[in-house]
């Protein structure tokens, strides 16, 4: 037990005389004591916070430690050293911003964001994609980051992450459960098992209203009966901006595609109050193609636009699984079917191994039998929320909430107020914090960041749209 007094202190007293307080330690002192770990630069950040950009040394392959090294990016929001500790991941390439994740302004807490490995530039030299890109190599990336930085960080600890985040961080748990306290997932798919899916029947009732999904399946065979009149708006779009497509191997081959991903992507990023914008059959191309500019870009799957997501469509086809194509109603009008999967995306010179089939089975499997402290937030029109995670016999101290008409962008704030009441008092409790007063527990009031900060974490903004 830690006592009140030193023996010095006391002797101090006794003379009448008051101890100096001890002096904070430095936070970039702290920092230089990690092995490994380097400041690249140290950046404006709110009043009350520092932010720094980092690099940290990881093993290219955790199973064969001695087989090359590779710098991962990371960022750090210091507030206190006292403070709860998030650690956030997009599952993707990290925001050199000093945003924070909605669990970090619950806590007011420190946050630490990772860039998930072979995301550019957090790549091994020479790359083994089979090896060094699996859900256990980048979970055993965090587990090594957050064990360096609780020597800075002694209090709790708390893992989030928005869609492929979100699944990042419940399979940091899985195979690392004692390394956090408590894991919040924003909008993370569970593909159980492949080859079954539900996401068609999913999109197929998505909503309440008929006539919105009437408007997007009109729309979309509109577009593909008139592929050559927008597909030169599309060229000269492309030819302008400098864009390839060697990857899926033709423009319009992208544009199919992109045509048949409007309707999943209307839902996932747009409201159904959104289709009003809807353009109707016959509308000027022109229009047409600015909406699907706003939904789907016809030229979504140039080389360019598909390079930073090459490594999330490698572990679809390798590991994560992916949604079946909802495609039925335009099959007479489809050119090149079957070809909406991930191994499309995926460059020929990268080879895919045979589909991981276990992998999926045993992060549900725990999480159904023995996850605990998980709190899963949906949205209930998103369709990666098609296939959720499940809370079962062996789940504990665990939820699951549905924002009502939600998007992927789904965060407790935006729940019903008792839900985002009882979501906020968890992840506090987790973080061994008192209940918020009801006014800090509101929605209105979780949206609003301290100045400086914008109202939600850049890496899980609808303007970046990742595939996931």
């Amino acid at each position: 037990m830690r006592r009140l007094f030193t023996a010095g202190a006391v002797l101090l007293a006794m003379a009448g005389l008051a101890p100096a307080a001890a002096a904070a330690p430095d936070i970039k002192a702290e920092l230089r004591k990690i092995p490994g770990l380097t400041i690249v630069s140290e950046d404006a950040a709110p009043s009350g916070y520092r932010f720094f950009k980092l690099t940290y040394t990881q093993p290219a392959d955790h199973r064969h430690p001695g087989a090359g090294t590779f710098q991962q990016r990371f960022t750090l929001l210091h507030r206190d050293f006292a403070a709860p500790t998030v650690a956030f991941t997009s599952g993707y390439n990290v925001s050199g911003s000093p945003n924070r994740s909605e669990p970090t302004q619950i806590v007011d807490g420190n946050q630490l964001s990772m860039e998930y490995r072979y995301f550019t530039p957090s790549r091994p030299e020479p790359e083994n994609w089979a090896k060094q890109l699996t859900i256990w190599q980048a979970a055993a990336d965090e587990h090594r980051a957050v064990q360096a930085f609780k020597a800075i960080y002694p209090g709790k600890w708390l893992a989030t992450g928005g869609s492929k985040g979100g699944m990042t961080a419940t399979y940091f748990r899985r195979f690392f459960p004692g390394d956090v306290d408590a894991t919040i997932p924003y909008v993370a798919p569970n593909d159980v098992i492949d080859p079954v899916d539900v996401y068609n029947r999913f999109l197929s009732r998505a909503g309440d209203d008929p006539a919105c999904r009437a408007a997007l399946k009109a729309i979309q065979r509109d577009a593909l009966k008139r592929r050559d009149e927008l597909g030169a708006i599309a060229a000269a779009d492309a030819a302008q901006r400098g864009l390839t497509f060697s990857i899926v191997g033709s423009a319009d081959k992208s544009l199919e595609i992109s045509v048949i991903d409007s309707y999943f992507a209307f839902w996932q990023y747009q409201k159904q109050a959104d289709c009003a914008t809807v353009p109707a059959p016959g509308a000027p191309a022109a229009d047409v193609y600015a909406w699907y500019e706003k939904v789907e870009s016809l030229n979504t799957y140039s080389d360019q636009d598909l390079a930073p997501y090459i490594p999330y469509y490698y572990q679809a086809a390798a590991q994560l699984g992916s949604p079946e194509a909802y495609d039925g109603y335009l099959r007479d009008l489809l050119r090149y079917p079957g070809a909406d999967q991930p191994k499309t995306f995926v460059p020929s010179s990268i080879r895919i191994p045979r589909f991981d089939y276990p992998a999926m089975p045993d992060i549900d499997f725990w999480v159904k039998s023995r996850g605990t402290r998980l709190l899963f937030v949906y949205g209930s029109n998103d369709p990666w929320g098609a296939e959720p995670f499940e809370l079962g016999f062996g789940s504990r101290d665990s939820y699951r909430y549905y924002v009502p008409g939600g998007n992927h962008g789904s965060k407790i704030a935006q729940l019903p107020p008792a839900d985002a009441a009882a979501a906020t008092a968890t992840v506090r409790r987790w973080a061994g914090l008192p209940p918020a007063s009801s006014q800090a527990s509101s929605p209105l009031a979780l949206r609003s960041a301290p100045a400086g900060f914008p109202d939600f974490d850049a890496d899980l903004a609808l303007s970046a749209r990742p595939p996931l």
